[in-house]
């Protein structure tokens, strides 16, 4: 999702490097210091990754833990080895500890457990971003900086509800309910704990403002809102924007995560930069997006 975002609001001055799975495999430390030997890239943009919601990275802890330390180890010692100097790597705020006082300020990484939902992909973003700490540390001519964004969605989102996070799910829920006249949609948990889902196109305008302004961006920096919503308040806005007029009620026995995760953007502020587009505005665009491509 974040890498297709980029790409469609990338300025036309650039030239883009944009290899599928198929093309290269980061898994694969020998392929990537080949294809990044052959190609030479000025800045990359680490958005690839084993992602998923609660229900995936439950049933498969190994699997996020594992590939993407191994993405993020081979890229980086890659890049190192081939003399690229400039990187941006993006993080996740499920890097904060679960007991963390909100907002999560970026110093409190590695102050407390994790949440257990998704423990193993928070522990390879925190490897990432302390190898490139390290990198640096070691050798100040390589600048690879974590960006860690608040919760995304948006166009190229994940829409299946075997791997989605929350809001494309309920879209997709919501939708099929409206479709097949059901009056009752549920939701996981009581609907009140709070996240923080910003619409993936203000995070690609972000990534292009950072790349021009490099060398001023924090090497580690929170990108989000400021504010956020309960999950309730979410399934609102979705029903209004769908029409749907059917009512909620909650399954208390699912897991819901974290009670809230809204990240501190000082550090965002003082850089210049803030989204864009209202949540009601980003759920239309996402929503007409599911309809062009997923609705089947």
């Amino acid at each position: 999702m974040v890498g297709s975002n980029i790409i469609d609001r990338a300025p036309q001055n650039f030239q883009l490097i944009t290899p599928k799975h198929e093309e290269l495999n980061l898994l694969n430390f020998n392929d990537l210091d080949r294809f990044l030997n052959a190609n030479k890239p000025d800045i990359i943009i680490h958005t690839a990754g084993i992602v998923g919601g609660i229900q995936s990275n439950i049933a498969n802890p190994v699997k996020y833990l594992v590939e993407n330390v191994d993405m993020g180890r081979n890229l980086l010692l890659a890049a190192k080895k081939n003399e690229v100097k400039r990187m941006i790597n993006l993080g996740s705020s499920c890097m904060y500890p679960k007991d963390a006082p909100n907002p999560l300020k970026e110093e409190l990484i590695l102050k407390g457990e994790l949440e257990p939902t998704n423990e193993g992909y928070a522990i390879a973003k925190i490897y990432t971003q302390r190898l490139g700490e390290y990198i640096k540390r070691e050798d100040q001519q390589f600048n690879y900086k974590t960006i860690i964004p608040c919760n995304l969605y948006g166009k190229w989102d994940k829409f299946d509800p075997r791997y989605s996070h929350m809001l494309p799910a309920a879209i997709r829920k919501i939708h099929k309910a409206k479709e097949e006249g059901q009056d009752v949609v549920e939701i996981w948990g009581d609907g009140l704990a709070r996240r923080e889902f910003m619409f993936a196109t203000d995070l690609a305008d972000f990534i292009w403002f950072a790349i021009s302004k490099f060398d001023e961006a924090p090497d580690l920096m929170n990108v989000g809102l400021g504010y956020d919503y309960t999950i309730n308040e979410y399934y609102q806005m979705i029903a209004k924007v769908i029409g749907y007029t059917g009512r909620f009620v909650h399954n208390l026995s699912k897991p819901v995560g974290m009670k809230q995760k809204l990240v501190d953007i000082t550090k965002l502020e003082a850089f210049g930069w803030k989204a864009s587009h209202s949540l009601e505005e980003g759920i239309k665009d996402t929503y007409r997006f599911f309809l062009d491509n997923y609705n089947n």
